[in-house]
């Protein structure tokens, strides 16, 4: 292997030395003092690379090439690019200078110099370009139903390969275990909101894209307030559901469901609905249900409209008249000795 290393080599120093041949004199006659015999110079995409090459007044002949295209050879520009030239401070500097540079312009540059005496000496750059981090595809807002399985992709491109990380950006905004691809098994309501998708490769500031993800759930009423009203004042009963989709109440008196009319009026507020009776009779008071649903579900409460002194809480137990038989159990016992 080494062999054939050195024998590529040398053909490749005989190329130089007949391509010098054919390089004009009238060049100022210098010699080398140029960067490491190899080295790698790192430039981001878009960006302006220099490329060092130092001679001095011994050298007859100079030359840049990439691979094996010649790019300059004295003055005489032979590339076609408009983005490469020269940079030639005094006459000392015979640097190759690339503009907006590109993936494709990677690779090894090579500077050439003869003396008059003297074997090509050469001195090889490697230019390396790196890629900012760009996220090209990413999932689309999705709503699921509660329980399924959830798979989020976030593909992304860049050199070097960027990293890719979750979060979903609720409080904690804890990073998630992900990386291309998000796998949620069971999702449940509280896994909903805003996913952050960042490539990141420290080549530039990180790409970030965002996912919604909606969770569908069954309606769970989870606060009711039951009303003591007085007979001609107004009853307000009120039921408050969590949903996804948003739930649609009704309102029932035993079995039959209530509507707007005279007397009744019933207001829908988002997750929140309430029942008004206007100049309660007696009538009115009793047993009242509220029922939540949307297409994945019913939940439904009792409510209750009471006279003033009755006592009864909010799930519509006896208050009063449980501490009147705690009390009346009480005098049974010292009566009986028990």
């Amino acid at each position: 292997m080494q062999v054939g290393r050195k024998s590529c080599w040398r053909q490749l120093q005989a190329s130089f030395f007949r391509l010098l041949c054919l390089i004009p004199t009238g060049f100022p006659v210098r010699s080398v003092d140029m960067q490491r015999a190899t080295d790698n110079i790192t430039i981001r995409q878009g960006d302006t690379a220099i490329i060092r090459c130092y001679v001095d007044d011994k050298v007859s002949k100079v030359a840049w090439l990439n691979r094996s295209n010649i790019i300059f050879a004295g003055q005489d520009k032979w590339s076609l690019d408009p983005r490469v030239d020269l940079v030639t401070k005094g006459q000392l500097e015979y640097s190759l200078r690339i503009q907006k540079v590109d993936v494709y312009d990677e690779g090894s540059y090579t500077c050439s110099i003869q003396t008059p005496k003297k074997w090509p000496k050469t001195s090889q750059v490697y230019l390396i370009v790196q890629v900012p981090a760009n996220i090209y595809k990413v999932s689309e807002d999705i709503i699921v139903n509660e329980g399924s399985n959830v798979t989020l992709s976030c593909l992304a491109s860049g050199r070097p390969d960027p990293v890719i990380t979750w979060r979903l950006l609720n409080p904690s905004a804890e990073p998630l275990d992900g990386e291309e691809y998000l796998d949620i098994i069971g999702i449940m309501r509280n896994q909903a909101g805003r996913y952050e998708c960042k490539a990141s490769n420290d080549v530039a500031t990180p790409d970030v894209k965002y996912v919604n993800v909606v969770v569908n759930y069954p309606p769970t009423i989870k606060k009711t307030q039951s009303s003591e009203t007085q007979v001609g004042r107004m009853g307000t009963l009120q039921c408050e559901a969590t949903a996804v989709p948003t739930p649609e109440f009704e309102w029932y008196r035993d079995e039959k469901r209530l509507s707007n009319s005279q007397g009744i009026n019933i207001q829908i507020l988002g997750t929140t609905t309430v029942l008004m009776i206007a100049n309660v009779t007696e009538e009115d008071y009793g047993n009242y249900t509220c029922v939540a649903s949307n297409r994945l579900g019913v939940q439904n409460a009792s409510l209750f409209l009471y006279r003033p002194g009755t006592g009864r809480d909010i799930s519509g137990s006896a208050c009063v008249s449980q501490s009147l038989w705690l009390l009346l159990a009480c005098f049974a016992c010292l009566f009986f000795k028990c």
